[in-house]
């Protein structure tokens, strides 16, 4: 049974295991920063991005960003790199104006 799991994802070892069970982690929370943007747009009848979606967008870069250091990948590592900078920038504009500033 854990042979024929490990064949299914590709992996050889527990560590690969383990490290592509964090990478669907991290992909199933960037995921979910389009649900929470969509039940937020659809209260408020149009649309709207809240505070959480850039939230799900910092937790699941971060994530995938380690996944993409321990597989080697430099297009998903340049590319998650790009997007958590972004992310970071917005909740730092969002947080600045809340503070009046």
């Amino acid at each position: 049974m854990i042979e024929t799991l490990f064949v299914w994802l590709h992996v050889a070892n527990w560590v690969e295991f383990w490290w592509v069970a964090v990478g669907l982690g991290g992909q199933l929370l960037f995921t979910g920063r389009f649900l929470v943007q969509w039940i937020a747009s659809e209260r408020a009848g149009r649309s709207v991005v809240p505070l959480a979606f850039w939230y799900f967008s910092i937790a699941g870069g971060l994530i995938l960003f380690a996944y993409a250091v321990y597989r080697k990948d430099p297009v998903f590592i340049l590319g998650q790199s790009m997007g958590l900078f972004i992310y970071s920038r917005n909740l730092w504009l969002i947080h600045a104006e809340r503070r009046g500033g």
